[in-house]
């Protein structure tokens, strides 16, 4: 049961740091507690943990206009952020996480500034049939967040030139083009700005919790993790993983997201696998291509071995008998 609240906000634009910020806020909540973080980017792509870096983003071009590019720790897809978004983070312990009432705050705030949204499939909210806030999660051990943005007023041109949807991607979701399934805040209430949406989350904060929350400020957080962390999240090596040659691709759109397979085919044994997928479920991602490796390049060898990846989580096993399937009769 939460018995405090904490709210907390970075003075930071670079990416980097207000990832590391939010890792140190995660690896630091204490029991009982629920910490809400607000927090903006400049100019950046930000990429779940399981996606192809070159495939989601035109990274030669963010660049060359001095954006950032950077990986989060949570699956899902790949996002824009400038001054114009807010984003949001909810911290807690396992036992008390609750996606329902995080996302009645953001709801109530955006309520209490005249816009009547809804959740709507796995990660967004919408209002109209347009989004204005996409969410993704991560866990680790007893530690949860459920982070998200908010499009007070982004630079929606900025958002499509550097973003590459895939058209299975836009089919799915029954739209043109990215520009077409976006809408900002300030097109519902001019009035809206960034910081009477900071003020409407911290009040709605206290009142879907019940409680008055305490705010702390960064320099709370410890330094040297915190440094660490930033490294971490700047590194090359996070941001784009190793690239691979690879001699065959496979890829499906699936109703929970994107799956590509590349493989590495020596005699016809699998002899390396990368994945790559906007899946809510990055850790099962991860962990397909150990399945893979050093068995015969066939249908039924896949489907098989796939077989003997073993959860408790039902979705997880939904979406494994999902890839099966589809493994089982690709063209290989």
């Amino acid at each position: 049961m939460i018995e405090r609240i904490t709210y907390i906000e970075s003075d930071q634009v670079d990416p980097y740091w207000n990832l590391a910020i939010e890792e140190q806020l995660l690896l630091n909540c204490r029991e009982q507690e629920c910490i809400l973080y607000l927090w903006q980017n400049k100019q950046t792509v930000v990429i779940g943990r399981n996606q192809n870096a070159w495939k989601e983003c035109l990274t030669h071009q963010l660049e060359a206009d001095g954006g950032y590019l950077v990986r989060r720790l949570s699956g899902g897809g790949a996002v824009y952020h400038d001054l114009g978004n807010l984003n949001f983070t909810f911290l807690v312990r396992r036992e008390n996480y609750n996606l329902e009432k995080q996302l009645q705050v953001i709801l109530r705030a955006v309520q209490m500034l005249g816009i009547c949204a809804e959740k709507s499939g796995r990660n967004d909210i919408l209002v109209d049939g347009k989004k204005f806030s996409g969410n993704a999660f991560y866990e680790t051990g007893d530690y949860c967040y459920h982070h998200g943005t908010l499009m007070v007023n982004v630079d929606v041109n900025e958002l499509s030139k550097y973003l590459t949807v895939s058209k299975e991607k836009l089919k799915l979701k029954g739209v043109d083009s990215v520009r077409s399934r976006v809408v900002n805040l300030r097109e519902l209430n001019p009035e809206i700005t960034i910081e009477s949406l900071k003020a409407a989350l911290l009040k709605a904060f206290e009142e879907i919790y019940g409680m008055q929350a305490e705010t702390r400020s960064v320099e709370d957080l410890d330094g040297i993790p915190l440094e660490k962390s930033v490294q971490k999240f700047v590194s090359w090596n996070w941001i784009y993983g190793r690239k691979m040659e690879f001699h065959q691709e496979l890829s499906h759109q699936f109703p929970w997201g994107n799956f590509t397979m590349q493989l590495q085919i020596d005699k016809g044994r699998i002899k390396d696998v990368m994945v790559f997928s906007d899946s809510m479920k990055p850790d099962m991602i991860e962990n397909i291509p150990k399945y893979l490796k050093n068995h015969t390049y066939d249908n039924r060898v896949l489907h098989s071995e796939l077989g003997l990846f073993w959860t408790t989580d039902p979705q997880e096993e939904a979406m494994l008998e999902d890839i099966r399937g589809w493994v089982r009769t690709a063209e290989l």
